[in-house]
C-alpha cells in the first residue's frame, strides 16, 4: 500500500520505561531499545504491544516518530534499534539495499496478512453471479455502472497520488470498467459505508489489515494464483493475477542481537495477526481510544502467547 510518510525523523521519544517479568532474562543493557513509530494505526500498534513486552523483559524502550525513508537510514547508524512492522512493498531501494548489505536484519514475518485489491460487499454477489473470481466483473460490469460511466462500470481507485496501480491493472486485461480516483482515505470510506447503507453497488481499491474489515463485512476480488511475483502493468486476462502483495516484516540494526539477545530472540517469535489488528485499529481510529491503551489490553489478554515468546 502506498502511503505518504513524513519525510524527517523527529527527535521527540516517548519513553515507555521500564518493569521486570519473573520468567524474562535480565536485559543485557540499561541503553533503551529504540522502536520506529510510524504515521499509520496499525503500525503503531505493532509498536506500542512490541515495545510492552520488551517492558516486561525489563527492558528501558523508547517510541521514536520516523518516517518511513528516514528510518531505514537510522536503523542503519544504530540510531534506531527496531521496526516490528514494515511492508515491504512501502519502500524503496534503501530498503533492499540495507538488506543486501547487512546494516538492516529481517527479522521475519510479522505473522500479519497484507491484502490489497478490488473490495464488495456481498451482496453485490446477487447482481454479479460469478463473483468473487475477477472473470465475473467482464459479464457484469454495468452492475457496478453509473449513468457517468455507461457502459463500463465503476470503481473506485486509490487518490492520484497514491499511483496507478488500480488504472494499470484496469488497462492490461482490458476490463470494462472507468476507474475513478478516491479523494482521500477518509472519503473512500465515507462512501464505501454510504453504499453499504444503501446497498448500492460499489467496488473499491482498498487493503487489509483496515478497520473497516472489522466494521463491515466485506469480500475481496479473487485472481488466478501464480508462482513468483505478480507483474501488475503486464498481465492479460486469461491468466491474471491481480495485484502484487506485500508481506509485513519486522527489522533491526546490525548489532541489535549481539547487544540485546534475548530481545532479539523475542522479537523474532513476536507475531500479530490481522483479526486482533482490525479490532484495534478500529477501537483508535473510530473511537478515540489510544494505542497505548489498546496495547495493554492486548498484553492482559494474550499473557498465555507473550510469555511463550520471552521463554
Amino acid at each position: 500500500m502506498t502511503r505518504k510518510t513524513r519525510l524527517g525523523l523527529l527527535a521527540v521519544a516517548l519513553t515507555l520505561g521500564t518493569s521486570t517479568f519473573a520468567q524474562a532474562q535480565a536485559p543485557e543493557s540499561p541503553d533503551p531499545i529504540k522502536i520506529a513509530v510510524n504515521e499509520w494505526t496499525g503500525q503503531v500498534l505493532s509498536a506500542q504491544i512490541a515495545g510492552e513486552v520488551l517492558k516486561k523483559m525489563g527492558y528501558n524502550v523508547e517510541l521514536v516518530i520516523a518516517g518511513a525513508l528516514p528510518q531505514l537510514a537510522a536503523i542503519e547508524q544504530g540510531e534506531l534499534d527496531l521496526n516490528p512492522e514494515v511492508w515491504d512493498n512501502s519502500v524503496t531501494e534503501a530498503y533492499t539495499n540495507g538488506l543486501a548489505s547487512g546494516a538492516i536484519i529481517a527479522a521475519g514475518p510479522l505473522g500479519l496478512e497484507p491484502r490489497e485489491g478490488w473490495i464488495y460487499p456481498p451482496y453485490m454477489e446477487e447482481l454479479c453471479p460469478g463473483l468473487p473470481s475477477y472473470t465475473a466483473l467482464y459479464d457484469c460490469a454495468m452492475a457496478f455502472g453509473t449513468a457517468e460511466t455507461f457502459p463500463n462500470g465503476r470503481l473506485v481507485g486509490y487518490p492520484a497520488d497514491w499511483g496507478t496501480r488500480d488504472i494499470d491493472v484496469v488497462k492490461a486485461i482490458g476490463l470494462p470498467f472507468n476507474v475513478v480516483p478516491g479523494g482521500s482515505e477518509g472519503a473512500m470510506l465515507a462512501e464505501l459505508k454510504s453504499a453499504i447503507a444503501a446497498k448500492e453497488p460499489i467496488l473499491m481499491m482498498f487493503w487489509e489489515p483496515h478497520w473497516i474489515f472489522a466494521e463491515e463485512e466485506l469480500k475481496f476480488v479473487e485472481w488466478n494464483a501464480i508462482e513468483g511475483e505478480c507483474v501488475e502493468e503486464t498481465q492479460v486476462k486469461e491468466t491474471a493475477c491481480g495485484f502484487a502483495q506485500a508481506e509485513a516484516q519486522k527489522i533491526h540494526s546490525d548489532d541489535f542481537a549481539a547487544k540485546y539477545p534475548a530481545a532479539a530472540s523475542m522479537m523474532a517469535k513476536f507475531t500479530l495477526n490481522n483479526a486482533d489488528h482490525n479490532a484495534m485499529i478500529l477501537e483508535v481510529d473510530q473511537k478515540g481510544r489510544t494505542a497505548e491503551e489498546l496495547a495493554a489490553e492486548w498484553i492482559t489478554k494474550n499473557e498465555a502467547v507473550w510469555t511463550t515468546w520471552i521463554q
